[in-house]
């Protein structure tokens, strides 16, 4: 099949959270399996454009009450890949320092950004004499696509046997604008009510491409089943109901060549399931990166992850000060709520035997982390599909998570009666359940020393690879066409 995949952000080319690793990693997982992506995003600021390849096309694209504009079209390769990717360049757009926003302030003029976004897509499309037999958007930035297709273009000979996939990597965000955007999309004020892009008097743009797209997905089975719940639909759970029967839940993969402790560059001691044994040394290596006391005895719980309210950083920071009067030590490394960061800070300076803390991000210290923990702590409040404790798995690190989502699908709670448990897991969102939980495992690490064991090998042969979920996703497109 011909597909035209297109994304607001690509690995590794700009990347802010999952929808950048799943844009980078799904169409090479595709064209392994014999169908032909295209890729598109935008020409970032921050992405060079002397390592791409300037094509000579400019694309007029109409943007309803703004006039025509103008725009180029760089192209390269995704890596380790023969996967085109194409680059929409223009400046007063796409030239700035930020993705979507610039010191926590959303850009004024998203709305215009992004459907410029898919308008240009579609018209790079007929550029290039690509004829797509699957459109597939990603989150509300594309998701003009899917509308457009039912209304411009709708009877457009080039176009009139493309189908439309969106998949919802995060439903809080949905791309809800002034209704000026109505001018903008220009696809007829008819469209603006309750069942398609109305919502409080304004245009939700994915409502809109939920509405007109022939297939949705998102990343994981119960995270399907959430989004049509009042406590995970933001609003829209009464709309996806309505289109439930072509909802799809699809877990991501992960990229086994990145994450491998068999043969990861990042780590201290290379290690697979049967030399489980030298993990030990990633453990002593993390400890001395962050000043810890050097024990191979006490457990190591890891966090990597933005200081967000959706990741459960407030019930760890509720419950912190008990968890460190546990035999335990804490390494946290990430970035987010300006609160989060310095109180992490501090609590490293008050525990520094016990606690480590890094503010920012580091690609090497992320996999230092999950290498030489011993547990890995995911408290997401909401968690459409998670990949760390996918990487955790893969490296003998059992994961503590909150059962919502993808970490609900992929983490089996322990049993020592089962044959399938490979983590720990709690259910309620409070500090309480999250502490008793934590305190359970660490339990179970000291008084259960040869069941733990078990666990880590069980867990290192779990398997979520990205071919496995591109099968998913070409049932779902030839699902479309049917």
């Amino acid at each position: 099949m011909n597909i035209l995949f297109v994304s607001s952000e690509v690995t590794p080319f700009a990347k802010t959270g999952g929808l950048a690793d799943v844009s980078g990693a799904l169409p090479k997982a595709l064209a392994k399996l014999g169908d032909n992506v295209k890729v598109v995003m935008p020409r970032y600021y921050r992405i060079d454009r002397n390592k791409l390849e300037k094509l000579p096309i400019a694309l007029g694209v109409d943007m309803g009450s703004l006039g025509e504009v103008w725009c180029g079209v760089y192209k390269s390769t995704l890596p380790k890949s023969s996967v085109e990717i194409y680059f929409i360049e223009h400046e007063g757009y796409y030239g700035r320092s930020g993705l979507y926003d610039e010191n926590g302030v959303a850009y004024e003029d998203n709305d215009i950004r992004f459907i410029f976004l898919s308008k240009a897509s579609l018209k790079l499309s007929l550029a290039l004499d690509f004829k797509p037999d699957i459109v597939h958007a990603n989150d509300w930035h594309s998701a003009p696509m899917p509308i457009l297709l039912k209304t411009v273009y709708e009877n457009n000979d080039f176009f009139k046997n493309t189908k439309s996939v969106l998949t919802i990597h995060n439903l809080q965000h949905q791309g809800f604008f002034d209704k000026r955007a109505m001018d903008i999309l220009g696809v007829g004020w008819e469209h603006f009510n309750q069942y398609a892009l109305e919502a409080l008097g304004g245009v939700n743009i994915l409502k809109g491409g939920i509405a007109f797209c022939d297939a949705l997905t998102t990343v994981s089975e119960k995270y399907a089943q959430e989004i049509q719940t009042d406590e995970y639909g933001f609003g829209l759970q009464e709309h996806i109901k309505i289109y439930s029967y072509k909802l799809f839940g699809i877990l991501n993969g992960v990229d086994y060549e990145e994450w491998n402790p068999e043969h990861d560059k990042y780590i201290t001691q290379n290690y697979s399931v049967d030399t489980l044994e030298d993990k030990i040394e990633n453990k002593r290596d993390l400890q001395g990166i962050f000043d810890l006391v050097p024990s191979d005895e006490v457990a190591l719980i890891g966090f990597v992850g933005r200081f967000a309210k959706q990741k459960g950083i407030e019930l760890i920071a509720s419950c912190i000060e008990g968890l460190l009067q546990l035999d335990v030590q804490m390494v946290m490394l990430g970035s987010g709520e300006k609160w989060a960061e310095g109180f992490f800070s501090d609590i490293a300076k008050r525990y520094p035997e016990r606690f480590g803390c890094y503010v920012g991000y580091s690609e090497e210290l992320a996999h230092k982390i999950e290498a030489g923990s011993d547990m890995f702590l995911m408290p997401s409040l909401f968690e459409p599909c998670g990949l760390n404790q996918i990487y955790s798995l893969r490296y003998g690190t059992l994961p503590i998570v909150r059962a919502t989502g993808g970490l609900d699908d992929t983490i089996v709670n322990y049993d020592k009666k089962s044959d399938k448990s490979n983590g720990f897991k709690f259910y309620e969102a409070s500090a309480h359940a999250l502490y008793h939980t934590v305190k359970w495992a660490v339990e179970v690490y000291k008084d259960e020393k040869d069941e733990f064991v078990k666990m880590q090998k069980r867990a290192m042969k779990e398997h979520f690879s990205w071919i496995d979920s591109a099968k998913k996703y070409q049932k779902v497109y030839l699902w479309t066409m049917k």
